[in-house]
């Protein structure tokens, strides 16, 4: 029998807004609305909804639900409209379960992928077991563990599909040209959504707070770039192309910054329950692992107008735009998986449980969840990523970014986001005590990940206690200790940084003459600058 969510009071609200605003991209649907009414629908209707063998989607789209009755041997599987699903899309030869599938020729099962933009309406048709699998970001995960309404389910992310790198944007007008100009600011956003994780990371990349600026929260961000267009509106979170067009539209805006910079913050995922994955575990495993062959093959750009096509007709696009579709993502390997999910020990970048654990506690702060989620651990299922059979350059991980070595123009170009950072050293030394070293990890390595396409300026700066050649040799080492720690302790490439040491020539505002050991404090600091690669 069919079971419907019950009980969701705020929970509710939350999955509406986030049925709305979760992906889109370039190339998003005309997006409707959900009534007031949904929990009042019969199970009969919903029964009636998943036997239709055409269904129309939240945003106006087709998708193909068929009823699951009598197909065992079919995966069934949830999309959005998002460039990410090409691979799947790709080996399963379209969205259709059929025969033709390479998922059915090469692992004896059929894969019906439906698209179904409403998440409100794909978590209850997954309640009701009418989705096998069912989609999501890392970030916003813990919205879906948290709750006991739905952790009852046991959801378990099992595979990542994709990083963003470009979907999303901050645009700003006239007068705002860095991330650290937002504070005290007016900024449109939906919430909570990957568009909140987006904003909150970029403000501690400048060292400011959720609180310190003004949120006007919005139902989706095309209604964000809609505001921005207004007078009381600051700055907004918005989709690509939407920031293009916003900023086209109202004179001295631009685009402060792009998921493009901000590499490793919004991560697909593909999440089951935790008996269904343990029922079909021969399925889930052949998913993935197809999956993965197919992401390996599509590195082969001649491969990709074959994805494009797939694409183009799930979401009803020209073929053109189905390949477009596929610019702003990047899709993960297999040994990218095994990163993501920590199984590989060795690995020191961004996983899912730095992801998932921060926007836990976030969406707590921000009132999104009465409670924390459950223990990462907890809420995974990597049986398909260990099980599989793939090896080779081609299911490698990515590479770090390969930066070009420091500029002189690097040492001068205007960072988009500061942040000043207190780190102690003894008295005419450049070693880094153990307490600066966890300083740096609590303050700075997350940032560090997350913007994994960009340089990272570090700055050291004295008071003026002593002779200035001293200060300015003494500032430049110890801004090289850090760089050093942050390479060596997280595996970053080393021409990421650029070391530059200021002595005491840019002292703090207010503090220019070094007359309080208040202001001889604050001046003897580390900046670190996220700066064009």
């Amino acid at each position: 029998m069919a079971r419907r969510l019950t009980g969701f009071s705020k929970l509710l609200i939350t999955l509406l807004i986030l049925a709305l605003i979760f992906f889109g991209g370039q190339y998003l649907l005309k997006n409707t609305g959900l009534g007031d009414k949904l929990d009042d629908i019969a199970e009969s209707e919903k029964k009636e909804k998943a036997s239709s063998s055409n269904s129309t989607s939240s945003n106006g789209a087709k998708g193909t639900t068929s009823s699951r009755s009598g197909d065992d041997d079919v995966l069934r599987v949830q999309l959005v409209t998002w460039g990410g699903y090409g691979p799947g899309l790709y080996y399963n030869e379209g969205h259709k379960a059929t025969t033709n599938s390479r998922f059915y020729k090469d692992y004896g099962f059929k894969v019906e992928f439906v698209l179904e933009n409403d998440l409100l309406n794909a978590m209850n048709s997954w309640m009701a077991d009418e989705y096998d699998i069912i989609v999501q970001t890392a970030d916003a995960f813990p919205l879906y563990t948290a709750p006991d309404d739905i952790n009852q389910f046991k959801p378990k992310a099992f595979m990542q599909v994709d990083w963003s790198r470009g979907g999303d944007a901050i645009i700003a007008k006239r007068g705002i040209n860095t991330i650290n100009d937002l504070k005290g600011k007016r900024i449109a956003l939906a919430v909570p959504a990957p568009s909140q994780t987006f904003l909150i990371s970029s403000l501690e990349a400048a060292g400011l707070k959720y609180e310190d600026v003004t949120v006007v929260k919005t139902s989706d961000p095309l209604k964000a770039a809609e505001l921005f267009k207004g007078g009381d509106i600051d700055a907004a979170v918005v989709w690509s192309p939407d920031d293009i067009f916003a900023t086209q539209e109202v004179p001295g805006s631009s685009t402060l910054l792009t998921t493009v910079e901000s590499s490793h913050l919004i991560g697909d995922i593909m999440l089951a329950k935790e008996d269904v994955i343990r029922k079909k575990q021969d399925m889930f495993n052949g998913f993935y692992e197809g999956w993965m062959k197919a992401v390996a093959e599509l590195k082969n750009k001649s491969n990709r107008a074959k994805a494009g096509k797939y694409l183009a007709e799930l979401n009803q696009l020209g073929v053109e735009d189905g390949i477009g579709m596929m610019e702003t993502v990047y899709w993960t390997t297999h040994g990218d998986n095994q990163n993501f999910f920590g199984l590989n020990g060795n690995f020191k970048g961004q996983k899912m449980s730095d992801l998932y654990n921060k926007m836990s506690s976030k969406f707590v702060e921000t009132k999104d969840l009465d409670k924390q989620a459950p223990n990462f651990r907890s809420v995974i299922n990597t049986s398909a990523i260990q099980n599989a059979n793939l090896s080779g350059p081609l299911h490698a991980a990515e590479a770090s970014k390969n930066f070009k070595p420091t500029s002189l123009k690097d040492k001068t170009v205007t960072a988009f986001a500061t942040k000043p950072i207190s780190i102690n050293f003894a008295s005419g030394q450049s070693t880094l005590s153990e307490n600066a070293k966890t300083i740096i990890d609590l303050q700075f390595a997350e940032v560090a990940k997350s913007f994994g396409n960009v340089k990272v300026r570090v700055e050291g700066n004295t008071d003026n206690v002593g002779a200035r050649q001293m200060n300015m040799d003494l500032s430049h080492k110890r801004a090289q200790a850090v760089s050093n720690y942050l390479r060596s302790q997280y595996g970053l490439n080393a021409n990421k940084f650029v070391i530059v040491g200021n002595g005491p020539d840019k002292p703090v505002t207010g503090c220019e003459t070094n007359s309080t050991e208040a202001c001889k404090a604050r001046n003897r600091r580390t900046e670190f600058q996220l700066i064009p690669a």
